[in-house]
């Protein structure tokens, strides 16, 4: 089975870097994990939106804190929901001096779409359009889109003033010998409303899509794309 990102990329995804296109390359069959141990040697947010980020540390979405030198992980698993769909983890806790935060996602190839669609948080209540291409040095470039929010009936698109538009670029460095990351969340009114970048060494474990570990999958399931 290709994994969701093969299936977005098509024939662009071989000209991923090969060291990327294993972190990108597995699905539920393979019945593996991918998990990164690294630093973030920066991350900065934007004081003027301190309030919407600190609500979203609730929902395990993005957080009012930054420094240097922050040590974090990534744990990526694959699985099928509840309603059969191929999901990637993006489990990501980062160890501030006084608190761990954390940012989670998981991740889908909608059919209906034609793209991957991010569910933000813990509870799946942000759907976002993602965009996936090829970078010209072999690393993979995710860039946001159109964001919905899903809560029992109510749903309802974000209108562009009131989001962030986000692209996160990883690629392998041969020089250093591990993946690279970089996250810039832009808005309309505010710019740069959050950033970050650092390294990271990603291993393999063996697991199975069964008994993904207790924290990593999201707390409800939403159906709405």
């Amino acid at each position: 089975m290709k994994s969701i990102y093969e299936q977005a990329l098509g024939q662009d995804f071989h000209k991923l870097h090969p060291r990327i296109q294993q972190r990108f390359g597995f699905s539920s069959q393979d019945r593996k994990a991918s998990i990164g141990h690294g630093v973030m040697k920066r991350i900065w947010y934007n004081k003027l939106v301190s309030l919407p980020l600190y609500i979203g540390t609730f929902r395990h979405i993005m957080f009012p804190q930054g420094g240097s030198n922050i040590p974090f992980s990534i744990e990526n698993f694959a699985y099928r929901d509840r309603y059969g769909r191929e999901t990637v983890t993006w489990i990501r806790k980062y160890k501030f001096q006084r608190a761990v935060r954390q940012f989670d996602a998981t991740m889908i190839y909608s059919k209906k779409r034609d793209q991957i669609v991010d569910y933000l948080g813990n509870m799946q209540h942000l759907a976002v359009d993602l965009d996936i291409s090829a970078a010209p040095n072999g690393g993979i470039r995710i860039r946001s889109g159109e964001q919905r929010f899903y809560e029992g009936k109510l749903q309802f698109r974000f209108p562009r003033l009131c989001t962030g538009s986000a692209e996160v670029n990883e690629w392998y460095d041969d020089r250093e010998d591990c993946c690279k990351i970089t996250v810039d969340v832009r808005n309309p009114a505010f710019g740069q409303i959050f950033r970050y970048e650092g390294s990271f060494q990603a291993t393999f474990i063996a697991a199975d899509p069964a008994y993904i570990p207790v924290g990593i999958q999201p707390l409800r399931d939403e159906i709405r794309e």
